[in-house]
């Protein structure tokens, strides 16, 4: 079974400046003349770490990471103005070109895989392939599945969250949340909104494989930014389902069985849709990109991908 690759040190970051007053952090590392690669985070509101850098063969890839407006190091910590799925795909494209890469490959999980879609469609003359991993599009039905489907796996997690809203559906259950996170009631807020997204991650990983946020301002940044993205639909201007068959790029779908957070029907509609990709389906992987399963098929798939693109060392 294939496992991360060893650990690796960043030989460049910096902080890029863009709009609305926003500094994304950004890292590089493995081969510079090698095959560009852009790690995508989830969330929205999640952030980069150290064992992203690691899906990737450093020997063949140039290694590029980045902290999304309002995430992890990125400035200001939690900043929602000018904070859009179209302000992101810009930032990729600012980033692309002060690093000097022509083309590269793109590698998304959960909400960075939207990400990964949205860039492709817009720029798709500087995406050479895709990884995609734990599809999700943004689309209503995936939100409804998430704020009010999920009571049936998670009914004890689901009735905390809920608790206090009269009409628990989504379009209330986010906007509960969105206006508690503005307030003093901001810390107990994220942490009821982290903690469900914890229970619900938690199924079907190995232990330790689902953790949440610890930080207590990190957990009200992330959830703040994450429900700012949801309340607005994802900021896309028509379903990415109706889009993606104008694509042509080799793609690699990972998805695990047991995802609940993103459940397989969405990779397998994407899969049907997204010319020439390829759809992987781990048995018993989740949604987790660290369970073993999903290291494995990751792993294999920045592998092959390469191979595929003539990457060599």
């Amino acid at each position: 079974m294939a496992q991360l690759h060893p650990a690796l040190e960043v030989s460049r970051s910096g902080l890029l400046r863009t709009t609305h007053g926003h500094a994304i952090h950004y890292e590089e590392c493995g081969n510079g003349a090698g095959l560009p690669v852009v790690f995508l985070h989830g969330g929205p509101g999640s952030c980069i770490n150290a064992n992203h850098r690691r899906y990737f063969d450093p020997a063949i890839h140039r290694i590029i990471l980045f902290d999304q407006r309002g995430c992890g190091r990125s400035e200001p910590r939690g900043g929602l103005a000018g904070n859009t799925t179209q302000d992101l795909v810009e930032d990729m494209e600012r980033l692309r070109a002060h690093l000097g890469i022509e083309r590269w490959v793109l590698f998304g999980g959960s909400w960075g895989s939207t990400l990964a879609l949205c860039y492709a469609l817009e720029h798709g003359e500087r995406v050479v392939g895709l990884v995609l991993r734990g599809v999700f599009l943004g689309s209503e039905a995936e939100l409804r599945w998430y704020c009010e489907d999920l009571r049936a796996f998670v009914p004890e997690a689901w009735s905390r969250l809920t608790a206090g809203i009269e009409v628990p559906r989504t379009a209330a259950i986010l906007t509960h949340y969105t206006q508690a996170l503005a307030g003093t009631e901001a810390p107990q807020a994220a942490r009821a909104w982290n903690t469900y997204e914890s229970a619900v991650m938690a199924i079907g990983e190995v232990p330790g494989g689902a953790a949440g946020v610890v930080d207590a301002q990190a957990a009200i940044d992330r959830a703040r930014v994450q429900l700012h993205y949801l309340s607005h639909g994802c900021f896309l201007s028509a379903p990415l389902l109706s889009r993606v068959g104008a694509l042509s790029h080799p793609a690699i779908i990972v998805q695990g069985r047991r995802d609940l957070v993103c459940p397989p029907v969405t990779a397998h509609a994407l899969h049907e849709r997204l010319r020439g990709s390829e759809l992987v389906m781990v048995e018993e992987g989740g949604h987790s990109a660290m369970h073993p399963a999903m290291i494995d098929a990751l792993v294999r798939a920045t592998d092959t991908l390469a191979r595929r693109l003539g990457a060599r060392p």
